[in-house]
């Protein structure tokens, strides 16, 4: 059914400062050191032309995974892209991560210590210093705790986190938050020591917050980094956290909005014609609400972080690279902000077939562009419009990005079939976005005008359309920012 919405920017409501570093991002600890992720999919399957064969024997799950070489963070394009998106939390962690050597000083000569998986080298690291660096960013990483640290009835020491920290701190790039393990919940597929439970991590975690507090306590005690999926939870969160002897500074959780096409034999995969639904879009509200309840708990009243996001664990689905994932990013942005003050990670900047970058070349895909223009646009005081969420009707508004008095709002209207109207009470400008041609497209339009890198990868121009006081007809399956 077409909606109908009326701007009215004196009947906002004021509900909170959003964390000006809302829209951050991991780079992978696999992506730092080199080593395996998951298979791109074909230009077939991305179009939606060719169907990804479902994967029933999930013991041969490496067959979805290949060897990925080191990311090289100093590629011109890749630092200036970037650059544009501004200041950010850089998250370095991820399964990889629980099972990394750091061999800083170079004494194992590229030969891997019994019970790691994987070696960080000194100057694999520096690129990672110096890349939080170039973008003005602030530093999250989770250690390694595996076999090569202790053994499970043993307790962990941080005679690997040291060197990490040390040498961070002496570079000038500080590890400013820190999470314990990665997705410690699932134990042995993390990676844990063999024979780890729910007691040990209590044990470790409160041993791991305590060697903070002391050693670096201008660094923030970020967990449990769980993901939100309780099916695939080996241990609950009350578990793992046991009598919680020290306190986290933020709440963290993973959300994804399903399992991809890799994992669609588990129970938790959407299909493509439900990507724009209502259920399909309350995922991560609804996730966050539940997660509030937990925070509540264990960080009353503090921040919310989401250190792994995106629109499907496992890789990301087919569209995931497409415009057609566009509305549910700023959709989870908009819900997100409403909600709760804290900062979402998007997984990845460069990898994966949801990243904001393509791995090969680093170009942008829908997404970049869609979280660079709310970095544009959408002010870090949130309002409540007072609209409903409702199919066709997704309205959000802030103050202007640019300082100006006024209101930016954002319009999402995730029906496929009817338009929405809105009424503009004075003159504003319009940004629209749409799938260059097609909702499936690895292009998106702004404003009916392809974005993409132009010579010397210049970035097109961000610019909307001015429009006077009147009616505002929105297409369907089109996200539109309006500037007042």
């Amino acid at each position: 059914m077409a909606q109908h919405i009326i701007i009215s920017p004196e009947s906002l409501t004021k509900i909170r400062v959003q964390n000006p570093l809302l829209i951050s991002y991991n780079i992978e600890m696999t992506e730092v050191t080199g080593g395996t992720f998951w298979k791109a999919y074909t230009n077939a399957q991305i179009d939606g032309e060719e169907e990804f064969p479902i994967i029933k024997d999930w013991r041969n799950i490496a067959n979805l995974q290949q060897y990925y070489s080191p990311t090289d963070l100093y590629n011109p394009r890749l630092l200036k892209l970037a650059k544009e998106l501004g200041s950010a939390w850089v998250r370095v962690s991820g399964t990889w991560a629980n099972k990394t050597y750091y061999d800083l000083d170079g004494k194992m000569g590229g030969k891997l210590p019994e019970g790691f998986q994987n070696l960080l080298t000194r100057e694999q690291w520096i690129s990672v210093l110096d890349f939080v660096k170039a973008i003005g960013g602030k530093l999250l990483v989770s250690v390694a705790n595996c076999p090569g640290i202790h053994a499970a009835n043993e307790p962990w020491t941080p005679w690997q986190a040291e060197q990490l920290f040390r040498f961070s701190k002496e570079y000038g790039v500080p590890i400013s938050a820190a999470e314990f393990t990665n997705e410690a919940d699932m134990l042995s597929a993390s990676g844990l020591p063999e024979g780890y439970t729910a007691e040990d991590h209590a044990r470790d975690n409160a041993l791991f917050g305590k060697w903070i507090r002391e050693n670096y306590p201008e660094c923030l005690f970020v967990g449990p980094c769980t993901s939100d999926d309780e099916e695939l939870q080996a241990i609950t969160i009350e578990e793992m956290l046991g009598d919680y002897e020290e306190k986290f500074d933020v709440y963290s959780y993973h959300c994804y909005n399903g399992i991809s096409e890799r994992g669609a034999a588990r129970d938790g995969h959407w299909p493509v014609d439900k990507c724009l639904s209502e259920e399909y879009l309350a995922v991560a509200g609804n996730t966050l609400n539940k997660i509030m309840k937990k925070r509540d708990r264990y960080v009353p009243g503090g921040e919310l972080w989401v250190t792994e996001s995106g629109d499907a664990c496992c890789g990301g689905n087919t569209w995931g690279s497409t415009y057609l994932d566009v509305p549910r990013t700023l959709n989870e942005l908009g819900t997100f902000s409403k909600n709760a003050r804290g900062i979402i990670f998007h997984n990845t900047l460069a990898s994966s077939d949801y990243g904001y970058l393509n791995r090969q070349g680093f170009t942008p895909r829908p997404n970049y562009f869609a979280v660079l223009l709310w970095k544009r646009i959408m002010g870090e005081v949130v309002y409540d419009t007072h609209e409903p969420i409702r199919d066709g009707a997704h309205v959000y508004a802030h103050s202007r990005a640019d300082g100006k008095d006024g209101v930016a709002y954002l319009v999402i209207n995730n029906s496929k079939t009817d338009e929405t109207t809105v009424e503009i009470p004075k003159n504003a400008t319009v940004y629209t976005l749409s799938g260059y041609g097609k909702l499936r497209s690895r292009t998106m339009a702004l404003c009916g005008k392809a974005l993409a890198l132009g010579e010397g990868d210049s970035m097109p121009e961000l610019v909307g359309e001015e429009i006077g006081a009147g009616t505002l007809t929105i297409a369907p399956a089109t996200c539109t920012f309006i500037v007042i």
